[in-house]
């Protein structure tokens, strides 16, 4: 049975600050450890160690890299020792480029320790072939603070990025196209000149911290992955064509660590028959985010936006939200499908001391989590072998 009170108690267990790869998510993790030991049910553990440079330097190595190579070619003086720079800032951004396309494998600058706890469920049925279909239930454990909100990290990220594009074709016209009028072009490019180097010292300013009680984000995830863990323990609830995980991850505030090293260990998962379900900061409405559902899944999709208990659930039609990551997003991009569920207006007090628990409606959550249920139950009804 799906409680209120449960999703409750819950939330107010895990709405603390916990930043990754810290006492305080060592903390959080014992606890949902004790939530599924509690239950009886055995899982396991995997330790991992990450760096923090992937989420927390390389950004700024690169924005700043790339905005100096940018200021050089706008001054245009000293051009052959300004060309030993720009040629060693480039080296820095196609090196970080390199390292960063598997950042879980970075082991320098600042080493830390964190770990995913995953407990499988069987089905209700022991005749699924190869047990190879699997409904995965996803939240991440960790939370974080930062110096700016993320609605006006987007903000600064998307002025950089106009800027740089802007004073690279003034750049482009003063060099190449109109010789002669430099110094026309020197003046129109000190304005997104300044915009860019404004916008660079606001990221590098932009520091991480343990602020946050990261209740929309994540506990209201932890909570509906608990209190659905606790639904399908009981036998009778179970699905007879899924095997069911639910998985907590560590680190997903630094690079989505803890996802990345889960899905290097990935084993005996048919992706083309198992549905994921990640939770990632839902406070007070419900939307899909995209990026992750697939086609194998179309009639739980029009479950979830055709519910019976009144819960509006929209898809979020937006691009995904620049300059953000998901456990939900990483695995969609890695071609999984699935769901994940989200709120965009958290992004207002998301990473910063609001993320409190009266910006949830408990309510949503338990209506959330018997639309699944619902949905699940209805689409392996009608599983077709």
């Amino acid at each position: 049975m799906i409680e209120e009170a449960r999703i409750i108690k819950n939330l107010k267990n895990f709405a603390f600050p916990r930043l990754s790869g810290t006492g305080f998510e060592l903390k959080a993790f014992n606890k949902v450890k004790r939530e599924v030991e509690n239950l009886n049910l055995e899982y396991k553990v995997r330790r991992f160690t990450f760096s923090s440079f992937y989420s927390r330097l390389y950004p700024k190595i690169a924005f700043l890299s790339v905005s100096l190579i940018l200021l050089l070619l706008y001054l245009n003086i000293y051009m052959i020792m300004s060309l030993v720079f720009i040629l060693l800032l480039l080296g820095i951004v196609i090196a970080s480029i390199i390292l960063t396309r598997k950042p879980e494998k970075i082991q320098f600058i600042t080493k830390l320790n964190s770990q995913n706890l995953i407990v499988r469920i069987k089905s209700m049925s022991n005749e699924i072939k190869n047990n190879d279909r699997i409904a995965l239930f996803i939240s991440h454990i960790d939370s974080k603070g930062q110096r700016f909100k993320i609605r006006i990290r987007i903000r600064i990220i998307k002025l950089w990025i106009y800027s740089s594009i802007v004073l690279a074709l003034i750049i482009l016209f003063k060099n190449f196209r109109f010789i002669g009028f430099e110094i026309i072009f020197y003046i129109i490019g000190l304005f997104p000149l300044i915009l860019n180097m404004f916008a660079t010292i606001l990221m590098i300013l932009n520091t991480t911290n343990n602020t946050s009680e990261g209740a929309v984000d994540n506990a209201s995830g932890i909570a509906c992955n608990l209190e659905l863990l606790n639904h399908y323990n009981n036998p009778e609830n179970r699905l007879i064509n899924y095997n069911m995980w639910f998985l907590f991850t560590g680190a997903e505030e630094c690079g989505t660590m803890g996802i990345r090293h889960f899905y290097n260990n990935l084993e005996k998962f048919d992706r083309n028959k198992s549905i994921i379900f990640n939770f990632e900061s839902i406070g007070n409405h419900v939307y899909i985010f995209p990026g992750v559902k697939g086609d194998h899944a179309k009639n739980i999709d029009y479950l979830l936006l055709n519910n019976k208990r009144n819960l509006p659930i929209r898809h979020y039609h937006t691009e995904r939200v620049l300059g953000t990551h998901s456990d939900g997003v990483f695995l969609g991009d890695s071609g999984l499908q699935g769901f994940e569920f989200g709120q965009v207006e958290a992004y207002d007090y998301m990473h910063t001391p609001n993320d409190t628990i009266d910006k949830i409606d408990t309510k949503l959550l338990k209506k959330l989590c018997l639309i699944l249920t619902d949905a699940l139950k209805k689409h392996d009804s009608n599983f077709i072998s």
